[in-house]
């Protein structure tokens, strides 16, 4: 009957061994090698949901009215529309005459991983990979009167669309006709050096009647989210909205879908975002007391076709006639660098996802900061951190390893009484707990001290995990890319050794079948390495050679080596 257990147990570890090769072919955007996907492509079709439209395109307020629904869709133009180019010394830009929309933004100073072209964060195309920046004017009663919004037919100006060299900042504006008795301008303010674009919008009133209007900024998404490691870990990918008084709020696209969202409740300051790993788009109102402390709500919408959008509607005050309203905003498009997300906005930094552990991995990454400071290598920044962390619990392990040295000692007897009482299952276990209560051994002495570090060593991991600076940073030699895998698998395999000879300084477990598995782990978790970012598999040799280190000179004063 065991041997059947164990037979169904190693066909049950094989199968999973199988499953997550499979997912991680998926991680890394290959095809499935054993369970093809029955999932169909996504096909190129229209947004749903796209609001109703008159003659001219421009979809009508009360379509997009709903306190739980996006603003609007992106809909088909009526009318040729120009595609202005935009460069700067951090962006490749390309704004659509139409409504002024921000539809491909490439990021000139990061590369895709196999460094064969540019990250690119926003692109229209089609709804498998739409990712856009959107802002247009709604009215305030529904009055059935349009203004202008991001499907309306904008004129350029007339302007430099590149930033040259010693220049500063690059303006490129964009102004609608009169729609609705409101006319509409729209400016972006690239800055050298800056990932905030400020987007300033003046509002004016060419009628003889006030006009009540509400400004929309809003981001429209693919819902494609990557998979999870083989440790089912990823980064959040989704919409984000954060206010002073609920604080950050994820946005899951599957809870969007299901209707279990709800967005912040209005208020007076907050932003929203689009997170993804390593970058973040932002839509914050920013510039001026009078823009940022405008009342806005929140809005997220499932579009169909695996289109989502989260938008902040503020709400303008009351423009009278021949009267300007000119509101400051900003679209944050870049890395999440904690730092200088942290003075752009209240929260901000809270885009860099830290799991679980968040209150744990801040001070680490700060500490991880601080020592790039000095070293200026993030390889071996990382190794110093690991070693600051090992000697601030060098107690603790000193505890655990001594327990595990005892535990060690009296293992032959252990494996004596064992043999001996192996017909005997009762009473094996009345000898067994004699024999630890004699020798005053705690069989779970060498794991409580481990436990409680469990929880750093997890949140360092997502320090690493989520940190933009180890995308392209070299270590020593062939690793050029600590985001990456080992190209050459010589991390992986050191991290093999290290772990088996772990293995072999730990006591032997008294069950067989246990003792084996001990040492087939470290091989199977080998292979999960091979495809691990080389900065987290530094992580885990550099704390695998310091523990053996320490648990190598316990065992040796203890004289359990070899036993």
């Amino acid at each position: 009957m065991n041997d059947i257990r164990r037979t169904i147990l190693w066909v049950i570890f094989g199968f999973s061994l199988v499953l997550l090769w499979d997912q991680w072919q998926v991680f890394n955007g290959n095809k499935p090698t054993f369970l093809p996907s029955s999932k169909p492509a996504a096909v190129a079709t229209a947004p749903a949901g796209t609001a109703p439209a008159a003659s001219n395109g421009v979809p009508t307020a009360s379509a997009a009215s709903g306190s739980a629904g996006a603003v609007l869709t992106q809909a088909a133009a009526v009318a040729p529309r120009e595609q202005v180019s935009v460069t700067t010394d951090l962006f490749k830009a390309t704004i659509d005459s139409e409504g002024g929309t921000v539809n491909n933004l490439e990021l000139l100073k990061y590369d895709e991983a196999d460094r064969t072209k540019h990250v690119v964060l926003f692109e229209n195309g089609s709804p498998a990979t739409r990712y856009v920046a959107q802002t247009g004017l709604l009215n305030q009663v529904d009055t059935g009167d349009r203004f202008p919004n991001h499907l309306t037919p904008m004129t350029p100006k007339a302007g430099p669309r590149e930033m040259a060299d010693g220049q500063n900042t690059l303006e490129v504006s964009f102004e609608s006709a009169p729609v609705g008795g409101l006319q509409y301008t729209k400016t972006y303010v690239f800055h050298r050096g800056d990932y905030t674009i400020g987007v300033r919008h003046e509002v004016a009133n060419v009628s003889d009647q006030p006009r009540d209007a509400l400004l929309y900024m809003q981001l429209l998404r693919h819902g494609t989210v990557a998979a999870g490691t083989m440790f089912g870990t990823n980064t959040f990918t989704g919409p984000a909205a954060y206010t002073n008084e609920k604080k950050f709020h994820k946005l899951d696209f599957k809870d969007i879908t299901k209707g279990k969202i709800e967005p912040p409740p209005a208020a007076n300051d907050g932003w929203i975002a689009m997170v993804q790993h390593y970058f973040v788009s932002a839509w914050l109102l920013k510039g001026d007391p009078a823009s940022e402390q405008l009342r806005r709500e929140f809005r997220v919408k499932d579009l169909g076709d695996n289109l989502f959008t989260v938008a902040m509607v503020a709400t303008l005050p009351k423009i009278a006639p021949g009267a300007t309203q000119v509101v400051n905003s900003a679209l944050f498009a870049g890395p999440e660098e904690e730092k200088k997300l942290e003075a752009i906005a209240p929260g901000l930094d809270l885009v860099k996802d830290y799991g679980i552990f968040a209150i744990i991995s801040k001070p680490l990454y700060w500490l991880l900061n601080q020592l790039h400071g000095i070293i200026g290598n993030w390889g071996w920044s990382i190794v110093a951190l690991v070693v600051l962390l090992k000697a601030a619990f060098y107690w603790l392990n000193a505890k655990a390893y001594a327990s595990m040295a005892k535990m060690k000692a009296i293992n032959p007897k252990i494996m004596e009484m064992r043999e001996r009482l192996k017909d005997k299952p009762q009473e094996m276990q009345q000898e067994m707990m004699r024999i630890y209560k004699t020798e005053k051994v705690n069989p779970m002495g060498g794991c409580f001290p481990i436990v409680i570090q469990i929880p750093v060593f997890i949140a360092l991991y997502w320090v690493l995990l989520s940190s933009v600076e180890m995308r392209h940073a070299p270590w020593i030699g062939w690793i050029t890319d600590l985001s990456a895998p080992d190209p050459w698998y010589i991390l992986p395999v050191v991290m093999t050794a290290t772990s088996l000879f772990q293995t072999w300084l730990n006591p032997t477990p008294p069950d067989p079948m246990q003792a084996k598995l001990m040492w087939i782990m470290p091989l199977a978790f080998s292979v999960m390495f091979i495809f691990f970012p080389a900065g987290l598999v530094l992580y885990w040799i550099t704390n695998n050679v310091l523990s053996i280190a320490q648990q190598w000179f316990i065992n040796k004063r203890l004289g359990v080596l070899g036993k």
